[in-house]
């Protein structure tokens, strides 16, 4: 039994109403499109704005900023459009999901701030961890389909 089959039988079943929702055809493509929407318009407004890309990379103490910034750009908008298309879905998710990492690290640090501004960080840092879940949960859901088809 596919181990997609095995979590089917092990969770209660949800409503009609809902299953009928989660099994629309286009859903899975809005889903990843929803998913990647940050980091298409990030690549898309770096590239269009690459002294800007270099000097958010700069601030945020990433050298080479260029390079970092040539990095964000591509992963961002190869990952972001992998994802969408359902191609090589865990290539994307793993990218971007590290790209997110270093992005929750150097620009969320909480750890060293105080007050409202740690607040803010906090929530942001948190905010990043998922994300990243949901870009793994994508990439277990991709793989797990293509299992079921074969």
């Amino acid at each position: 039994m596919s181990e997609l089959r095995t979590l089917k039988t092990l969770s209660p079943a949800a409503p009609r109403w809902v299953e009928s929702i989660l099994q629309l055809p286009t859903l899975g493509l809005l889903l990843r499109v929803g998913l990647a929407s940050a980091y298409l318009i990030g690549g898309i407004d770096k590239a269009m704005d690459f002294p800007g890309a270099v000097a958010e990379q700069a601030h945020f103490g990433l050298q080479p900023a260029a390079l970092w910034a040539v990095l964000a750009i591509a992963v961002e908008l190869v990952g972001a459009v992998l994802l969408i298309v359902n191609r090589q879905v865990w290539l994307a998710a793993g990218a971007l999901g590290v790209l997110t990492l270093v992005a929750m690290l150097v620009a969320n640090n909480f750890w060293d701030l105080s007050g409202q501004a740690r607040f803010m960080a906090k929530n942001a840092f948190f905010e990043h961890l998922g994300l990243i879940c949901a870009l793994a949960m994508a990439a277990r859901i991709a793989v797990l389909e293509r299992k079921e088809a074969a």
